[in-house]
């Protein structure tokens, strides 16, 4: 219940349309009641009788003497017995399907409105994680969860909620319409529902179990398919399509079998009802035959009794089904409640403010920070740098020294695990991210573009932006040249990840991304470190322009890129190890002096 009331929660907003539902499924429920209570004046005034002048039954009042006839109902020149049951059947049965159709159209919208709300929701919340959390989330399992866990939420509070309504008030009405008839025979009838409905609870609570399982191997077939499609060209390279094939095809078979549990699980109901409802109705007949033969109960009162009777078992039929179907999607809540009640990663404090436009300095003080999945071994210890306004620091060391990992630190991608990161002596943990980042602009070695325009990837994130701005950012980059002789010039689709430009190309692009949001802090993360001479000069010249009047962290592995730097520090296992410039550097004859060394030499090889 605590599940459901949290799941229900979404749809506080639609409360009236809600309510309206409830109010016409009841109607509808009640119309239901009715085309089974116009049986017995069917049958045995109109069918095997003459007699007009006698008022015409239509229900007793359960445990009372009260009785309701449909003369009450009908006005007095429409009382002919014909007259007044075809009028009656005809607007029963009008009013039940409008009363129906405007009931399950409401709560639809419902339901609809509140799992859309939901799945924003959950969207929002895994955005604002910070990188550890996709570190530990494959992008197969939140895709999946944000679509196929949500999907069976979806059902159930939509279509299944309006047939839970719909199917439990027409079970109240028939219940009314049996107990009506004899009231005494009613109880009897029904005491086998406790035999169908406590075995139909405990096969609920596997199923429940089942569906999360099932929507676990959903998620690991949607992340198999992704990485294969994404790195199709290592799987031909490597000629693995058969051992990809081979996972998705054992992965399916894991999925079939809960599916077929599921199935199982489902229907084991079915036969439970259909097996007491035939021994219920068998007992009735029995019944029947003696108390019709001594005149005691009429042939339309025991018609309307039993049809009422199976039509009864038909709702509570349903009713285990959809109960079968809101196990399911609790099941495939717990998922998208897991990631709901995640605390995040970067939670900004309540009374975070604005950072001011950036106008000094950025500093580093006895920063130290490590991997969750390391925890015992620092990434970087005691770092002290200073990025004063204007200055282009460069960032240089081996492989795995905690480059990329300190300039990740700044924009807030990972907390300090100690320490302090500054801007204008701000800590960026007192200030509100979206300021924070908004001061940053960010040029890595492993660019994103999305599959969308040109113009619309330079533009990404300011959708308002004049085309002549885009413009000029891109012959800032230098991209203006290449993108006028692509297909469509601006208004190119690129392709996923940008996979229609070469290397150089969407280095520029990312440049000039960099160049419109004009932010006064730069950070360079190995933009050049994979292109070949020719795009890497003009990279170069593109970044030249791009630093212009910014101050600038470029994280290089080519030395001879950074030689012009303000400032080179150079890290080591995580620790700064040597500061200066270039030519101070050479002189100490240090770690710097030795990397330079070996990259003249390699050249010199090559």
């Amino acid at each position: 219940m605590k599940a459901w009331g949290r799941l229900l929660s979404y749809s506080r907003r639609y409360w009236p349309m809600l309510l309206l539902s409830v109010i016409l499924m009841a109607a509808a429920g009640a119309a239901h009641g009715l085309m089974v209570l116009l049986i017995r004046p069917l049958i045995d005034r109109v069918l095997t009788a003459s007699h007009n002048a006698d008022p015409v039954p239509l229900l007793r009042i359960p445990f009372t003497a009260h009785s309701i006839y449909l003369n009450d109902i009908i006005p007095g020149h429409l009382q002919d017995v014909w007259t007044m049951v075809s009028i009656g059947i005809v607007t029963v049965f009008v009013a039940k399907g409008l009363f129906d159709y405007l009931a399950n159209y409401l709560i639809s919208y419902a339901g609809y409105s509140a799992v859309t709300d939901l799945r924003n929701a959950v969207f929002r919340k895994v955005l604002g994680h910070g990188a550890e959390f996709f570190e530990n989330n494959s992008t197969g399992q939140l895709m999946s969860s944000i679509l196929n866990d949500i999907d069976k939420i979806q059902v159930a509070v939509s279509a299944m909620l309006a047939d839970l309504l719909r199917q439990f008030f027409v079970a109240l009405a028939l219940l009314f319409a049996v107990f009506s008839k004899d009231w005494k025979l009613a109880l009897v009838s029904l005491t086998v529902l406790p035999f169908v409905l406590v075995p139909t609870a405990r096969i609920g609570r596997r199923i429940r179990r089942t569906s999360r399982r099932t929507q676990d191997h959903t998620a690991e077939i949607s992340s198999i398919m992704q990485e294969a499609i994404t790195g199709h060209a290592v799987v031909k390279a490597f000629n693995t399509e058969n051992y990809e094939l081979g996972r998705f095809r054992a992965a399916g078979k894991r999925m079939l079998r809960m599916n077929l549990r599921y199935t199982l699980q489902q229907a084991a109901a079915s036969p439970l009802i259909e097996f007491f409802a035939a021994l219920t109705i068998v007992g009735l007949i029995a019944y029947a035959r003696t108390h019709i033969a001594s005149g005691e109960m009429t042939a339309g009162q025991f018609t309307t009794f039993i049809v009422a009777l199976i039509m009864l078992y038909e709702p509570v039929k349903r009713l285990t089904g959809i109960h079968n179907i809101f196990q399911q999607a609790l099941g495939a809540s717990q998922k998208v409640f897991e990631y709901l009640d995640r605390p995040d990663d970067l939670a900004e404090k309540p009374d975070a403010a604005p950072l001011p436009p950036f106008s000094r300095s950025v500093e580093f003080q006895n920063v130290r920070f490590r991997y969750p999945s390391t925890p015992n071994t620092f990434a970087l210890e005691d770092v002290n740098m200073t990025v004063a306004a204007g200055e282009v620091v460069a960032l240089v060391g081996p492989s795995g020294a905690g480059k990329s990992t300190l300039a990740s630190l700044l924009p807030r991608f990972h907390d300090v695990a100690a320490g302090t990161i500054r801007v204008d002596g701000h800590d960026v943990r007192d200030v509100q991210l979206a300021s924070l980042r908004a001061q940053i602009a960010i040029v890595a070695q492993d660019t994103f573009l999305f599959n969308d325009t040109v113009a619309n990837n330079i533009a990404y994130g300011r959708p308002n932006v004049d085309r002549e701005a885009v413009r000029a950012a891109a012959v800032a980059a230098l991209a203006h040249e290449f993108i006028e002789r692509l297909p469509a010039g601006y208004d190119t689709i690129i392709g996923e990840r940008g996979l229609k430009l070469s290397g150089g190309q969407r280095q520029r692009i990312a440049i000039a991304r960099a160049v419109l949001k004009n932010a006064p802090i730069l950070v360079l993360d190995e933009a050049t470190s994979h292109l070949d001479t020719e795009s890497e000069m003009l990279v170069q010249q593109a970044l030249s322009n791009l630093m212009t009047g910014r101050t600038s962290i470029v994280i290089a592995h080519r030395l001879s890129t950074v030689r012009r730097a303000d400032k080179i520090v150079v890290l080591d296992r995580g620790r700064v190890v040597e500061t200066g410039s270039h030519e101070e550097l050479i002189r100490k004859g240090g770690l710097y002096q030795r990397l330079h060394e070996l990259q003249f030499l390699e050249a010199a090889v090559l």
